[in-house]
């Protein structure tokens, strides 16, 4: 994957291309509803007097992120009535999902948690299933746009699903908390929702990716049908079966074992700081003004910057170094958390932690999109990936729901941030241990021509 052949200059000019802004602009479709159910709600919630365990505990609705890859095949092979011969397979997904997350939002709005905490989970938990849904076409849409033949542009397309991602996470969530006082979190959210209707416009404009998905499935349920002797079981059989048997032909078992066991432990302590980070902003002692200008504004900007600076770095010297680089910086950044706990809402230290934290998680996520990009097939996109990013999301979700537990117990924050630290160790193992599979993988990847 490392292409230190070309220039910087040429780098630069290769990302002069429209399908990179296809893949942003529905990179921050994504971003959108982790910051409708993640920071807007843990703020919203945190001001409405609910405990940190509460908080935590409200974050399970992200836990359908982990399990996306059970309904994954449904979106890789089911053709939706009338949006598909409008839009494509992988659109008129999006566009569906975006549509429940605009109803769920403007439900939400209506809606005060510290009265009806049940119907407001209800509703979060419906907005991320839509989310995860979502989540799942927008990641094929972008696989089947760079095939692997195009071994370059691969670090690109991640940084640039990245930086979208991040710019619909932290741009809403700088105008959220920078209005919350004004005109409460009901206002917000309505407002929200009209940023959704602006992202199903967005899902209109770009356009839907020719692939060969569709023969290869077809050549897939010939091979079924031969065995089960069946239209309809062959069907069955290739969407739910099929993927996984393929994933692991692919990558052959060992190295396909490791690997889920790899995606499973890279971000569990960058899970748990996150999950956290805004209640320990706000009993620090940070306003919701310095929370939206610092982590959210501030942040935003660090993160396109150093996310094009680590996808430059992935392009020209390989995908395999960045995960190195990002996620040994990834253990040493939480402990700038620790560090703030101690010193108190010191606004230059609080800076100085963002352009560390922001640096790390750049380098380390464009590298680990990529490399979950490289391992999955041309035929089942969506299901594999999704496969791959719930492992990740795994931690980021089910288990990082007992983040305010553990702080509690702790009842101190510079230990929890100590212990998310120390939390990445066992994935850097793991990473140097595998560097060669890792390497030969990714070089078979470039002489595929898939």
């Amino acid at each position: 994957m490392a292409n230190a052949s070309l220039s910087w200059r040429e780098t630069v000019r290769s990302y002069l291309d429209k399908r990179l802004l296809w893949v942003f602009m529905l990179g921050c479709s994504s971003g959108f509803p982790w910051v409708l159910i993640g920071s807007n709600m843990s703020g919203w919630l945190k001001d409405a007097g609910l405990t940190r365990a509460a908080i935590g505990y409200f974050g399970s609705v992200f836990a359908v992120y982990a399990i996306n890859f059970l309904w994954a095949p449904l979106v890789d092979r089911v053709k939706l009535p009338i949006l598909h011969n409008r839009l494509g397979q992988r659109r008129s997904w999006i566009f569906l999902c975006q549509f429940l997350v605009l109803i769920c939002t403007l439900a939400i709005a209506g809606v005060d948690p510290a009265h009806n905490l049940m119907l407001t989970s209800m509703l979060a938990l419906c907005i991320a299933t839509a989310s995860a849904t979502q989540d799942i076409a927008i990641d094929a849409f972008r696989i089947d746009t760079f095939p692997k033949s195009e071994a370059s542009k691969l670090p690109q397309a991640s940084a640039m699903a990245v930086i979208g991602w991040w710019t619909g996470y932290s741009l809403p969530g700088y105008i959220a908390f920078m209005n919350a006082d004004d005109i409460g979190w009901n206002g917000v959210y309505y407002g929200m929702a009209g940023i959704v209707a602006l992202l199903m416009l967005f899902t209109l404009l770009v356009g839907e990716p020719h692939t060969k998905r569709e023969a290869l499935q077809a050549e897939a349920e010939q091979r079924h049908s031969k065995i089960l002797h069946g239209k309809i079981t062959a069907w069955f059989s290739v969407t739910v079966l099929e993927p996984f048997i393929d994933f692991f032909r692919r990558n052959g078992t060992q190295v396909a074992l490791t690997l889920l066991l790899f995606v499973f432990l890279f971000k569990i302590g960058e899970a748990f700081l996150g999950r956290m980070s805004i209640p320990f902003y706000k009993e620090i002692g940070f306003t919701n003004e310095q929370i939206a200008y610092y982590p959210k504004l501030i942040g935003w900007g660090l993160t396109m910057l150093f996310t094009l600076l680590g996808s430059m770095v992935n392009v020209k010297f390989g995908i395999v170094r960045g995960l190195m680089i990002g996620g040994i910086a990834m253990a040493a950044s939480n402990l700038m958390f620790a560090w703030i706990a101690k010193v108190g809402p010191n606004e230059t230290l609080f800076l100085a932690t963002l352009v560390v934290d922001n640096f790390t998680s750049a380098f380390s996520t464009v590298a680990f999109v990529s490399f979950l990009t490289v391992v999955t097939g041309q035929a089942f996109s969506a299901t594999q990936y999704a496969l791959l990013a719930s492992l990740g999301n795994f931690g980021r979700t089910t288990l990082a729901s007992f983040s305010g537990e553990l702080v509690d117990y702790l009842n101190d924050w510079s230990m929890f941030f100590i212990i998310t630290a120390l939390m990445v160790i066992p994935s850097l193992v793991m990473l140097y241990s595998l560097r060669h599979y890792f390497a030969d993988m990714l070089e078979r990847a470039k002489q595929r021509n898939d």
